[in-house]
């Protein structure tokens, strides 16, 4: 089917799919601040799984997608790639809160702990490829291991948030996570009725993703560009479109916690793509299937990650071009990245 389809349309279609991820993810953003009001969740742990988990979907779908059609590197680089755009996200979003450096309004240790679990589950797939393609069902024993040490991080991370044994310090420009005072519309609104719209919104970015990964595939095939460039720069950045528009959408309406959670909760859970990824992949282990330069986005990945956390942690206030030291950093890591994979591919 789309083989047949011409050129002028494959590209349509792709951009239509972003266009739906792209609003589906503005809306997304207003129904999860709400939830987390409502809820008593607050902003931190709603944006890291909730928020981060739904944005994702279309993503999940664009690599089990492409695992089941034996393209085991754009399944894997669809999903390591969007952890680093995700992340670089953060230091765009941080040029829209003018006040001050984000990472330091947006002081919070459960979005902390969070980023170092994202760490632990980003060297697991290392651990995969340096041990031997021992696979069960064909699937990577590791493959078990990963959404077993997410669970294990969000239980940890809800303990954080409840029983704190360390707290950031306050300052004028700390913004902490307050309920909003509801407008009429909305007290009007059930919570049951809000998460079945966010399902809703969910449900279409999911078939937006099924689409991306399709005309991702067939234009990638014509152009003769490799599994792993077209995973790493077109469909992880539009799937991960969403993370965008709500980190700067959450900025704008001072949910700081929220785009910071939402973004390292995205992450935490793109891990799991490569869960569903190897299940999908049925010829062995996809870590063992994939190329030495799909791996390279796992070492950026961590290095931002460690930027990131780094950044909370220390809380400049500002730097330079008025955003924190460590956007920079982000900005900078993230173009050297993109750069090294072109001309690789080259």
């Amino acid at each position: 089917m789309w083989q047949d389809l011409s050129l002028t349309v494959l590209i349509g279609a792709f951009l239509a799919a972003g266009a739906v991820i792209f609003l589906a993810g503005l809306r997304m953003t207003g129904l999860a601040d709400k939830l987390a009001d409502r809820t008593g969740l607050g902003e931190a742990l709603i944006g890291g799984v909730l928020l981060g988990a739904a944005t994702s979907l279309s993503g999940i779908v664009v690599s089990v997608t492409a695992a089941l059609d034996g393209r085991s590197s754009l399944a894997f680089s669809n999903s390591v790639g969007g952890i680093a755009a995700q992340t670089v996200f953060l230091a765009l979003a941080d040029m829209f809160h003018r006040r001050s450096n984000l990472e330091h309004a947006a002081a919070d240790l459960g979005n902390v702990f969070q980023g170092i679990t994202l760490m632990v589950l980003l060297t697991l797939p290392f651990l995969a490829m340096t041990t031997p393609e021992v696979a069960i069902w064909a699937v990577h024993p590791v493959t078990f291991v990963i959404p077993l040490a997410y669970a294990l991080g969000l239980v940890a991370g809800r303990q954080v948030q409840q029983s704190p044994m360390w707290t950031p310090v306050d300052t004028c420009d700390t913004k902490t996570d307050q309920p909003e005072e509801e407008d009429e519309e909305t007290r009007k609104t059930s919570t049951t009725r809000l998460f079945l719209t966010f399902a809703l919104l969910m449900s279409l970015m999911g078939g937006a993703g099924y689409v991306i990964a399709r005309t991702a595939s067939e234009l990638g095939d014509r152009a003769q560009v490799s599994d792993t460039l077209v995973g790493v720069l077109a469909t992880a950045v539009v799937t991960s479109l969403p993370e965008l528009v709500t980190t700067v959408a959450a900025v704008r309406r001072g949910a700081l916690q929220l785009a910071v959670g939402g973004i390292i909760g995205g992450n935490t859970f793109d891990t799991l793509f490569l869960v569903a990824s190897d299940v999908a992949y049925r010829e062995g282990s996809l870590y063992h299937a994939v190329l030495p330069q799909d791996y390279f986005w796992i070492v950026s990945a961590l290095l931002m990650t460690g930027i990131l956390i780094g950044g909370l942690i220390l809380r400049q206030r500002r730097g330079p071009g008025r955003i924190g030291g460590e956007s920079m950093l982000l900005l900078l890591i993230y173009a050297g990245s993109v750069a090294v994979q072109v001309l690789v591919a080259g």
